[in-house]
C-alpha cells in the first residue's frame, strides 16, 4: 500500500548521497544553470521532507493529511489538558515527541536562514559605511568605486545599493581589457542576484561548520555561481581576457574580501585555489552544454524534488 510517510522518508534520507554524488559529478560545470536549479530543489525538498517525516509520524492515522493528522493530534493534546484527563498514554507522548521534533527542525532552519541573512546585511552595511569614507571613482573602472589597497581584489557589494569595488593593486595589475572582463564577471552577480542563490546554502554552512556533506555542498553551488558569472562575462569579452585575470589575480595572492561580497577570485573561499584552475581550464576549452532533453530532465527531477513532498503534506495517511 502506498505510504506517504515512507516516501517522505525515502526522500529525505535519499536525498543525503545524491547531494554527495552532485558535489563531485562533472556535468553540472557544462550546465551551471540547470545545475543550480537543481542543488536548491534538493535543498528545499530535503527540508520538506524531512520535516514531513517527522510531523506523519506524530499524525493521526485516520487524519486528512500529514497536516491534517498533525492538527487532530494537537488539538486532541489541548483538549485533554484543558479537561484535566489523564496524561497522555505512552502512543500518544510518542506522537506529540515526533510532532515537536518536526516543529523543532523548521524553526531551526528558518532561524538559521533569517540569522545569516541578517549578519551579511549588517556586514554589507558596515561595508558601504567604509567605501562611502574610503572609495572614489576611477574612468578605468566606470561604474565601480576604487579603495586605496595595495592587493588584488575585485568583488562586488550586492542588494538594493549595490557595489562593484577594485582595489588599485587590481588597476596596477590587470589591462583595460582585463579589467572590462572583471566588471563584466561582477556585473552578472549582481544582475542575476546570485548571493540570494548563494545564502542558503551560507547559511547551513555556518550553522554546521563540522558537516563535510554540508561544506562540499556550499562549495560546488559557490563554484558554480562564479561558472555562470565567468559564462555571462564570456558573453560579452573575449575568454581570454578573463582568463588572464583570473590567472593574474590568483598568482598576485587576492586576499579575503569582507563578508557578504562576491569576489572574482579569492582564495579563502570554499573552492580555493582548486575552483580557479577549474574555471580557467572550462574557460580554455569549453565544453558543449546539456543537451535540451537533459536540460528537461533536470528540471522535471528539481520541479519533482519540491511538488512530491509537499502534496505528500496532504494526501491521506
Amino acid at each position: 500500500m502506498f505510504s506517504p510517510v515512507l516516501v517522505l522518508a525515502t526522500l529525505a534520507v535519499g536525498l543525503v548521497p545524491v547531494a554527495a554524488e552532485l558535489a563531485t559529478a562533472r556535468w553540472p560545470r557544462r550546465s551551471p544553470a540547470a545545475a543550480i536549479m537543481l542543488w536548491q530543489a534538493m535543498g528545499l525538498g530535503w527540508g520538506v521532507a524531512a520535516i514531513g517525516t517527522l510531523a506523519a509520524l506524530g499524525a493521526d492515522p485516520v487524519g486528512p493529511g500529514v497536516a491534517g493528522g498533525a492538527l487532530a493530534v494537537l488539538d486532541k493534546a489541548l483538549r485533554n489538558v484543558a479537561s484535566e484527563v489523564r496524561p497522555p498514554g505512552l502512543l500518544a507522548a510518542m506522537r506529540l515527541l515526533c510532532l515537536g521534533a518536526s516543529a523543532a527542525l523548521f524553526a531551526l532552519l528558518c532561524w538559521v536562514l533569517l540569522a545569516s541573512a541578517g549578519a551579511v546585511l549588517r556586514a554589507r552595511r558596515r561595508h558601504r559605511t567604509l567605501l562611502s569614507l574610503l572609495a572614489h571613482g576611477d574612468p578605468k573602472v566606470p561604474g565601480a568605486l576604487v579603495v586605496d589597497y595595495p592587493a588584488a581584489a575585485a568583488y562586488c557589494v550586492p542588494g538594493l545599493r549595490s557595489r562593484i569595488v577594485i582595489s588599485a593593486g587590481t588597476l596596477d595589475l590587470l589591462d583595460q581589457a582585463e579589467l572590462a572582463a572583471v566588471l563584466a564577471h561582477e556585473r552578472a552577480h549582481l544582475r542575476e542576484r546570485h548571493d540570494l542563490v548563494l545564502l542558503p546554502f551560507t547559511a547551513l554552512a555556518r550553522a554546521f561548520p563540522w558537516s563535510v556533506l554540508v561544506q562540499r555542498s556550499y562549495a560546488s553551488v559557490a563554484l558554480l555561481v562564479e561558472m555562470l558569472a565567468d559564462d555571462h562575462a564570456a558573453r560579452r569579452r573575449p575568454a581570454r581576457e578573463l582568463v588572464t585575470a583570473l590567472i593574474r589575480v590568483g598568482a598576485a595572492g587576492s586576499p579575503g574580501t569582507p563578508a557578504g561580497t562576491l569576489a572574482i577570485s579569492d582564495e579563502d573561499a570554499a573552492m580555493g585555489d582548486s575552483g580557479v584552475t577549474a574555471r580557467v581550464e572550462r574557460l580554455l576549452t569549453p565544453s558543449p552544454g546539456l543537451s535540451v532533453p537533459a536540460r528537461v530532465l533536470v528540471c522535471g527531477v528539481a520541479a519533482a524534488l519540491v511538488v512530491v513532498p509537499a502534496a505528500l503534506l496532504v494526501m491521506p495517511l
